[in-house]
């Protein structure tokens, strides 16, 4: 069955997945309206069917992760050089948004704005009940942490349900030291661990091959159903925002895996597949599966490393959600009420944003969380958000393929400090997650990528 498609799965998969965007907004633009009903079920499967594999993935993963590092790195250093990294790169995101609201100006010669219909004060949850909900009460109800839900505008989005990835992470942790500690008692154990990991990672596969589907179906329902005619009013504030977040990427990621030795080129390539799904499906945890694929199969990173770094930086490493985003927000609102904004509401802007990205790890809406707890840390009015929100989805897109793109930088960027990077995968840079099944994929791969 696979020889007879051949010739598709040689396309390299950044590829299939820009010919199902432009196949998408060319049937959203023909279709409009009826774009949603007819082709948003096909979008509406591709999220189920990367719900239906992040959770287990990430479990057995992070399970052999922890068994496997504890013998040759110490998990602790690489946990601290990642959160690190996680925070540096998120104060450059931070300066970064302030910079573009400067440059910009989004929220000068607006006129009289309205609160979006749809909109809702977010509640934000203490630093506390964060920190108690990484253990699970009910670690199987954990495992069956994530649901789909819609937006008002229809959107169908994945949010934590029952449990979080982060607490999914704390429970295969502890499985795993377990393992360790008990050693070649539960060799066996570890040995099924390791084989159920291979399995999900194949199923991983197969189940990326239907990205530019996923892709033609969310982009077919976002373009007829979205009223582009919401984004005038507040145009500048999209420009600089997705200015903002490509300067991020191209240019602060960029230096940094220059400083590292690293061809920035090659960086992009392998982890193009990863921002694709990050910006069609705005979710960090929709695209997790194939950012993970990428970081191992097509940048080098050690596997091991890999599912301990990525699933934790799906979380709570949201350079575009948790840093630029409410700094510019805070920028915009602050222009748009003839607000001067003090030396002192800049650092606090900054101190919020990085902390806060921290301590809203796995609530839903962390972008509309993360510029509310900004605003309020900063005295400025909370109307932005309500303003802001009638074009979110727009936002989301670039601000999620922003998250994405660190997340499997970080990793990268530690890998290559503790030789955990594979420098001539890294060098390859296949951009081809796909999945036909052993060596024939990586061949196909290596041909097509």
């Amino acid at each position: 069955m696979v020889r007879m498609f051949d010739w598709w799965f040689r396309i390299r998969f950044w590829k299939r997945v820009v010919l199902g965007f432009v196949l998408g907004a060319l049937a959203g633009w023909r279709f409009g309206a009826d774009a949603e009903r007819w082709f948003g079920p096909i979008g509406d499967l591709y999220v189920t069917l990367i719900m239906m594999i992040a959770v287990p993935l990430v479990f057995f993963a992070v399970i052999n992760a922890v068994a496997s590092l504890s013998g040759q790195k110490s998990i602790a250093a690489l946990a601290g050089r990642t959160f690190l990294w996680f925070a540096l790169t998120a104060v450059l995101a931070v300066g970064v948004g302030l910079l573009f609201g400067w440059l910009v100006q989004p929220g000068a010669g607006v006129g009289v704005l309205k609160v979006a219909s749809d909109y809702t004060p977010k509640d934000v949850p203490g630093a506390l009940d964060m920190l108690l909900n990484l253990v699970p009460a009910n670690p199987f109800q954990a495992l069956g942490g994530a649901a789909s839900a819609k937006l008002a505008d229809g959107t169908k989005v994945l949010v934590p349900r029952s449990g979080t990835v982060l607490q999914v992470i704390f429970f295969a942790g502890l499985v795993g030291f377990a393992m360790v500690k008990l050693g070649e008692k539960v060799a066996g154990v570890r040995k099924l661990v390791g084989e159920a990991s291979e399995v999900m990672i194949q199923v991983t596969r197969y189940v990326l091959e239907f990205t530019p589907f996923g892709t033609f179906g969310l982009i077919a329902a976002l373009v007829g159903g979205y009223g582009f005619e919401q984004l005038r009013p507040l145009l500048n504030f999209v420009v600089a925002l997705y200015l903002a977040c490509a300067f991020h990427i191209v240019v602060v990621y960029g230096g940094l895996l220059l400083a590292h030795g690293l061809n920035p080129l090659k960086f992009f390539r392998g982890a193009a597949p990863g921002m694709q799904v990050g910006f069609v499906a705005s979710s960090s945890f929709a695209a997790l599966p194939v950012s993970l694929r990428s970081a191992t199969h097509n940048l080098g990173v050690d596997k091991d490393y890999a599912a301990f770094a990525v699933p934790l930086g799906a979380t709570i490493k949201m350079d575009g959600c948790g840093a630029i985003y409410p700094a510019l927000a805070a920028v915009f609102i602050s222009q748009y009420a003839g607000i001067e904004l003090s030396l002192t509401q800049y650092l606090i802007i900054a101190l919020a944003s990085v902390l806060g990205s921290f301590g809203t790890a796995g609530v839903p809406g962390t972008a509309v969380i993360m510029a509310t707890v900004v605003l309020s840390a900063a005295g400025l009015p909370l109307e932005v958000i309500g303003y802001l929100y009638a074009i979110d989805r727009v936002l989301d897109m670039m601000r999620t393929m922003t998250n994405v793109t660190g997340q499997m930088l970080v990793p990268v960027l530690v890998a290559r400090e503790t030789g955990l990077l594979d420098k001539g995968v890294f060098d390859a840079a296949s951009s081809n997650v796909g999945v036909v099944d052993g060596d024939a994929a990586d061949r196909d791969a290596g041909q097509a990528g």
